[in-house]
Formats: structure tokens, sequence, C-alpha cells
């Protein structure tokens, strides 16, 4: 490059040395010397202009303007970087369109937006279940065309971890699916999923569900009733009835056991089971669940309960459902701690909320069963769950209360090392005072020592 240039200018300054000397031979060289400048800057202003025009109108087949020396090699030079430039456009054309053809494939529905959520582009099936018109809705909010109030808080709250649901505003009879990802300076990448096939195969099960218990609940009553009757009078009946009479009842009330959890979980799920938030004592809830749980334990367990209340223990929610949920927990702990082992309740609160905490000194679960723990039916142990005749759906139940509540479960255990299960509450439920600030937080799964003992 520096060899060119130098040749360059050698070449200028040995046009104007010429005309300095055809001016000195006529007796006028620096006349000369003007006349080769005036000459080159006329050539270099009609370089220039050729230029100018060849970048107002760059075609694509058009070639670069035909030039000698430093004009030709800048002609040439901008010639190539047209082409490349026209070249990579075309190659990232052919890949946005190859990319817009594989999205409108997709039968799940995609739109990106800014940070203030308009509307940048989106494929076809977003169009048909969101409604939105290429003609019209292209740059205006988001928020403007999907008004449900959830959507709004959804997008507007930043966190999504979860995905929403929610009906297509354009199509009421479809139950979507809405998962928003961030990406570059805030914009939002919305993913929309048809799941009404999913939605009403489980409104189905739970209609079902439902139905036969409702259904089976009557005869069994019935049955129940009979066996009773006969378990009264079972020293009247040959010995050798005596024994079956007496299973039967039993897994008859194993049975009513059963279908009572699968209509509380029903309801529960549906919403039919939640009544008014009220003003509910933990302190005296508990108390009572305590004096339930040394019932079923009776003489022969020998658990030690061990309560502890701090000051503030006034929660706003459901009571039915709130004893629903502490009493599966305590009576889980009696049926799974060996006899003479210990329980301790512990209700304490914190800057983040309330904290029920369930401890046993149990034969403890296996970690790996832990995230299943809440399913329906699901036994980590089926031999134990065979002994201590429970549903299976005590654990479901909590989790559905907990939900109504805002709240969540987290569940701590090791094999030999007995179970937690704390009950954590949103501070938003609490009706008390906010704390003062604290020297020391207590961390979940660290309950204070117990103060209270029964």
């Amino acid at each position: 490059m520096n060899y060119k240039w130098s040749r360059y200018l050698r070449l200028i300054l040995l046009i104007l040395a010429m005309a300095t000397g055809v001016g000195a031979a006529f007796g006028y060289p620096m006349e000369g010397l003007l006349a080769g400048l005036l000459l080159y800057l006329a050539w270099t202003l009609a370089q220039a202009r050729k230029l100018y025009q060849w970048l107002s109108h760059p075609g694509a087949g058009q070639e670069a303007p035909a030039s000698i020396g430093l004009w030709g090699d800048i002609f040439d030079g901008l010639h190539k970087l047209h082409q490349g430039h026209l070249a990579t456009q075309d190659r990232l054309l052919a890949q946005f369109n190859r990319l817009q053809e594989s999205t409108n494939a997709m039968r799940d529905g995609v739109v990106m937006t800014d940070a203030r959520g308009v509307l940048v582009w989106w494929n076809g099936s977003a169009s048909y279940l969101l409604g939105l018109q290429r003609q019209t809705d292209r740059g205006q909010p988001i928020q403007n065309l999907l008004r449900a109030p959830a959507f709004k808080a959804y997008f507007d709250g930043r966190d999504y971890r979860e995905p929403l649901e929610l009906n297509s505003p354009a199509r009421p009879h479809l139950h979507l699916q809405i998962q928003i990802s961030l990406f570059g300076e805030d914009d939002r990448l919305i993913v929309v999923k048809d799941v009404t096939r999913l939605f009403q195969l489980e409104q189905m099960r739970r209609d079902f569900v439902s139905n036969v218990s409702h259904e089976m609940r009557t005869p069994l009553t019935v049955i129940s009733g009979y066996l009773e009757t006969m378990v009264d009078y079972s020293d009247e009946l040959p010995a050798r009835w005596k024994r079956a009479i007496e299973t039967m009842a039993q897994q008859s009330t194993r049975m009513e056991a059963l279908i009572t959890d699968l209509l509380l979980l029903s309801k529960l799920e549906t919403g039919e089971q939640h009544g008014a938030d009220v003003t509910v004592d933990i302190s005296a809830l508990c108390e009572q669940i305590c004096q339930d749980a040394r019932a079923l334990s009776g003489e022969s367990g020998g658990h030690q309960f061990h309560l502890d209340i701090g000051d503030r223990h006034h929660l706003r929610g459901d009571e039915d459902q709130l004893r629903s949920a502490f009493s599966n927990l305590i009576f889980n702990a009696v049926k799974y701690t060996p006899t003479g082992g210990s329980i301790f309740i512990t209700w304490f609160t914190n800057s983040e909320g309330g904290h029920l905490s369930v401890k046993d000194t149990g034969i403890g679960i296996d970690p790996v069963h832990i995230p299943r723990l809440t399913e329906r039916f699901y036994r980590a142990d089926p031999s134990r769950h065979k002994e201590t005749g429970g549903t299976g759906l005590g654990l479901a139940i909590v989790k559905h209360v907990l939900l109504n509540h805002d709240g969540e479960l987290e569940i701590l255990s090791k094999i030999g090392d007995g179970s937690e299960f704390i009950c954590h509450f949103p501070r938003s439920r609490l009706d008390e005072p906010e704390p003062e600030r604290q020297t020391a937080s207590l961390a979940p799964g660290s309950a204070p020592e117990a103060r209270n003992e029964m």
C-alpha cells in the first residue's frame, strides 16, 4: 500500500514538473505549474463526480466507473467491497427467509417484542392463536392486544420461571400456555403453545375422579355399616368368619378414607373447597392437632410432641384447608416415627413470611424420592404404606392447600436421620405487623428450640 502511494505521489510530482517545464520553455514557469495544478484539480473533480453518481445509484450489476491511477484503484476497491456486501446481504436474507419459513412451519406461536412490549415480529401460528394482524398490529404494544390482567402482570413481573396459562383472546375455546424468555436488551421472545387437549384431559381426569368417588361413597357407606354391625356381633358368628369380617371392615375403612381424600383433593383443585380468608390462630390450631396426634399415637406409641409457636402466629387463610394440611403432616410424622420418637412442630416468622416446620426422628426418606412425594399415590416405600394404612394423597393435599395460600412445601430428609416438612407462607398472608430487624435470621429448616412440651 505504501509502495502504491509513493508511486502515485511520484507520478503527480512528475506531471507537475513537466507542466512547469513546458511553462518555462515559454518563459512562464509559475503559470505552467498553476495550469498543471488546475488541470489535475479538474480531473480530480471529474473523478469525484463519477464516484458520487455511482454511490448514489449502486446497482447490483453496475460496473465501477473506468479510471486510471489512484482513482482507478479506489473505484476497483469500492466495487469489490460493494459486491462483498451484496453477497453477504443475499446470504443473510436467505438465512432470514429460511428462519421465517421454519418458524412459520411451527405449530407453536413465536412472538418477538422489544423491552416495552412493542410487537416486532411473529409467525403464522401466533397470528392464529392470538389473533394478531400483520397489517395493523405491527408496532403496537402486545398488552393492548392481550388484555388479560394475568398476562399483563406476568409480562411486567419479569419472573418467567413458570409458564402462564390462559384462554386465547381470538378463540376462547383454545387454552394456551405462554412462556417468555429475555434476550438482547430486555427484549422478549414469547412462545405460545396450544395445550387445549391436555387441559381437557386434565379436566376429564378431575371429573372422573370426582364422579366415581361420589358414586362409590354411598354403596361403600352401606357396606361399611353392615360390616360394623357384623363386627359388633362377631361373637355370635362362627369363629372362622370373625377374622374375615374384621379384615373386611378394616379395608372398608381404608377405602372410605381414600374416597374422602379424593373428594377433598378434587375440591381443592377446582377451588370448590376454598372458603373466605379469615384470621387463623396457628397456635390454637396446632395445639388441637397435637391433641389428636397424641390420641393417634396412643399409649403404645410413646411419641414425644414438642410444640414451639412464635409470638406472631396469625395467618390469613381458609382454616379448614390449613387444618387438613397441618394434620396430614403431623399425622404422617406419627405414623412414620418409631415408638418413643420425638416430633417437633415449630411456627416462626421472618422477613420472608411465616413458616411451619414439622420435624420427626423417624426412619427418613431417600432424597431420590423427594421430588415426587407430592404426586398422587406416589409411595417411597409401598410396604411401609401398607402397614400404616395411608391413602397416598396426604402430601398432594398439602401441596394444593399451600398453592391456594400462595405458599410452597419444602422437604428435607435422609435415610435414618428423620424428616422435616416446612410450609412457607408469604409475608402478605401474615396478619401481623412486620417484625423488627433481627440480629440473626432463621433459615428454613433450622427451627428454634422448643419451649412447650406436650
